[in-house]
């Protein structure tokens, strides 16, 4: 919103400074974000009338006029188009100093002295006029008067920021609200009253659309003369808020646009027929704007149409038939109000965006439109002449907003704030915001919200309000006093804080990579086919179309991007959440995923021949991570298929019986595919699964040797070496320390569908040396029991 300084001092005049009443605008949530001079510095320059112009005897193109200056009459060369006698202009005197330090002097053209200038408005630094030449100034402009004091050129123009819910500040008088609740001075309101109708002359209106224009109002306007001049304080208004001036009609209702925030427009009433309707668009409509662009519409844009032919879109632009002209005798005037979701979205739809549009997608006070009729007639009448008819209006009370009325207590206030502030300020802040405050009980009231407030709906809106005139920086400061306890933790929790997870993964080649929770739904079925994955209503873009029930999408695409910038060898992990659906709730779990490719080892001298890494290096990153917090004992490792990993290379990761993530391969196919450098190795696990830690206990070393035996064994292929370790550990006895799997073998010398596994087993006692007849009992134990739960042969010790 942009307003001149002057127009919001016509309407409440604060005594302070500049610069105090914009810090005070800013503290009130309504930012300054610039001011804007009306007119660069100039001196020496003054109200000017041309006295005599006669045609220059040198030169075609100049004339000789004389310019009064109040007391005394000057000589001037002049070579404007419009310069006449009779006209008043802005007159630079001689040593006057114009913009970028340009002085008047003495001079001779053609021959003749010239003492002074007379002024355009580009020479001032104005660009305001429509036409080249002279400004032109009003006939009744005092001669010898300095031009900035008339035109009040050490005004400025003040732009602020507003948020969305504020659109009661797109207008004057919502700033002057501000002002004077700020201030708790009054404000200084126009009379809008009503025109005297001269004529009976109506156009009718119907509108098919309720619910989206609950009210609409008309008034023609006969006989006007819209190649009158517009005012010079009109222009000066507009021009200090931004806008061009255009003609009378449009200028007027532009000016009723910012000073009472209701957009409007004005119709040739010569190029309606039959009447106004306001409905929705139809197949096949189109309609060519002010702006010269045509648009096909939609059948959710809402319109204003008469009997034959579109005319507009309803609260963004008019048509550029029926747009008033040079030739306008009589208009249609018409406001409304426009349903703020209907209008959402509609005119940035047709790449456009327009102080109407603006206004009515965030909302306009529902009561205005007669006042605001009525103030342009006023207006039009007043500089174009004409008669006005009767005003036409339809509304549809049922869809109108209805305003809340809201239960106000001082103790909340107090209770919010912490201060107490007196209610005779309370009721003040609110009335001078334009609210109904009614007492209903001691420190308790009711309060009317009104037309123009579409933010407020709850008490906690009223406070915002109090303490925003109030003054965030008046509220008091105060330490906080509070009585802490330590809180109780579990040393497992406890030192979960200490063991940071993310730093194992990096201290072992890992970069952490955060990726969309929105993922591609090709991608995502090709690694989570089983998994029905939430589709999101409104995606940015097809690839973007479901939430994530795996990372390994997003680790995978982010794998792909590295590949394609040369990158060989690949570590990535991320930690991050996956949403899944189940019983019509979204069930949202934790992961931690890993990917690697390419090289072991990085590019070095001393990497000798660097193989590729493979299942059991990312296996033995895992279990490092896992060894790390002590879980390693609780996690066992079962082959296993998975959608879009390698049937040979995949396992599940098992806690207390219970899947608790994957770790394998990228199935080959699925590389192909996706143009991915393979192979790719990936593991995924539930981070809740690392949420404890095993406690340290301490145990004091053995001064005891250990003793250690060897066995090899012959199983079946199909017999895990986890299996056998684990049926070992369960029957090697309590001294038993280490079990080391330190060869698997299978070829020549071993039976066909069979596997040589060789291990070292090491007992120890804490407390004294073990004697080799209790361990070769426990080995032969051991080796019974191989036999019997494996059928394993023993082919050494």
């Amino acid at each position: 919103m942009i307003f001149s300084e002057s127009w919001l001092k016509e309407w409440v005049n604060p005594k302070v400074n500049r610069e105090d009443l914009l810090q005070q605008l800013t503290m009130a949530g309504l930012e300054v974000e610039k001011t804007v001079p009306a007119a660069p510095y100039f001196t020496g320059v003054i109200v000017g009338e041309v006295v005599a112009c006669e045609q220059h005897p040198n030169a075609d193109k100049l004339k000789l006029t004389r310019v009064s200056v109040g007391n005394d009459e000057v000589q001037v060369v002049c070579g404007a188009p419009n310069v006449r006698v009779g006209l008043k202009a802005p007159f630079a005197k001689v040593d006057a100093l114009l913009p970028e330090d340009f002085k008047i002097k003495p001079t001779a053209i053609r021959g003749i002295e010239s003492y002074g200038m007379l002024c355009s408005d580009q020479e001032l630094g104005m660009n305001f006029a429509e036409q080249d030449g002279l400004m032109e100034l009003p006939a009744d402009a005092p001669i010898g008067m300095d031009i900035r004091e008339y035109l009040n050129l050490d005004d400025i123009s003040i732009e602020i920021g507003l948020t969305p819910n504020r659109a009661d500040c797109l207008s004057l008088i919502g700033i002057a609200r501000e002002v004077s609740a700020n201030y708790n001075i009054p404000v200084t309101e126009p009379r809008y009253e009503a025109v005297t109708e001269t004529s009976t002359r109506k156009f009718n209106i119907a509108v098919e659309a309720k619910k989206a224009c609950p009210r609409f109002v008309g008034r023609v306007i006969e006989n006007i003369n819209i190649n009158v001049s517009t005012p010079l304080w009109l222009k000066l208004c507009l021009q200090r808020a931004g806008i061009r001036p255009v003609d009378p009609v449009v200028d007027v209702t532009n000016y009723v646009m910012l000073e009472l925030g209701q957009p409007m427009h004005g119709y040739d009433l010569e190029q309606l027929s039959g009447g106004i309707n306001v409905r929705f668009a139809k197949e096949a409509e189109n309609l060519v704007l002010l702006d010269g662009s045509k648009h096909n519409l939609s059948s959710d844009t809402l319109l204003i149409t008469d009997h034959e032919k579109v005319l507009g879109l309803a609260g963004i632009m008019g048509g550029q038939q029926t747009g008033i002209n040079k030739q306008t005798q009589h208009i249609f005037l018409e406001a409304a109000f426009f349903d703020p979701t209907t209008m959402a979205g509609i005119a940035r739809r047709y790449g456009l965006h327009t102080e109407a549009s603006h206004r009515f997608e965030r909302g306009v006070d529902f009561k205005l439109q007669t006042t605001a009729i009525e103030r342009a007639s006023a207006l039009i009448i007043a500089i174009c002449g004409g008669n006005a008819g009767p005003i036409t209006e339809v509304v549809t009370t049922d869809f109108l907003p209805q305003r809340p009325s809201i239960h106000l207590r001082k103790s909340k206030v107090s209770a919010l704030l912490g201060l107490d502030i007196d209610n005779t300020a309370i009721e003040s802040m609110l009335s001078n915001l334009g609210l109904q405050c009614q007492a209903v009980a001691e420190n308790e009231w009711k309060v009317t919200v009104p037309g123009w407030r579409f933010d407020m709906a709850i008490e906690e809106d009223l406070i915002e309000e109090i303490v925003r005139i109030y003054g965030y920086d008046k509220l008091p400061e105060s330490l906080c006093s509070c009585h802490n306890e330590m809180l109780s933790f579990s040393e497992a929790e406890n030192l979960l804080q200490q063991l940071q997870i993310k730093q194992i993964l990096v201290s072992r080649g890992y970069h952490e990579t955060i990726n969309f929770s929105l993922t591609d739904p090709l991608w995502q079925q090709a690694f989570d086919s089983q998994t029905k994955a939430i589709k999101v209503q409104n995606p940015i873009s097809t690839e973007m179309a479901v939430m994530r029930t795996s990372l390994l999408p997003g680790l995978l695409k982010t794998l792909v991007y590295n590949q394609k910038r040369q990158h060989t060898r690949i570590r990535l992990f991320e930690e991050g959440q996956t949403f899944i659906r189940e019983n019509n709730k979204t069930i949202q779990k934790n992961w931690l995923g890993a990917i690697i490719c390419g090289p072991l080892m990085p590019e070095g001298w001393s990497c000798g021949q660097n193989r590729l890494c493979d299942f059991y290096d990312i296996k033995g990153d895992l279990e490092a991570l896992l060894k790390t917090a002590r879980h390693d004992s609780d996690f066992s490792f079962v082959k296993s298929t998975q959608t879009g990993m390698h049937p040979g290379q995949t396992a599940k990761i098992v806690k207390n019986n219970h899947c608790i993530g994957y770790i394998g391969a990228v199935h080959p196919g699925v590389l192909k595919q996706l143009d991915i450098k393979g192979p790719v190795f990936t593991f995924e696990i539930e981070k809740s699964a690392l949420a404890t830690v095993t406690v340290t206990k301490f145990m004091p070393l053995s001064k005891y040797p250990g003793i250690r035996r060897d066995m090899a064994i012959v199983v079946d292929y199909s017999v895990s070496a986890e299996a056998v370790i684990n049926l070992i550990k369960q029957n090697a006895g309590q001294w038993l320390k280490d079990i080391c799997l330190f060869d698997v073998y299978s070829g020549e010398g071993i039976e066909q569908g069979k596997k040589n596994l060789a291990l070292g087993l090491t007992w120890k006692h804490s407390s004294r040396t073990l004697k080799d007849d209790e361990i070769d009992k426990l080995f032969d134990n051991l080796v019974n029991i191989l036999e019997v739960k494996l059928q394993a042969i023993l082919r050494f010790q």
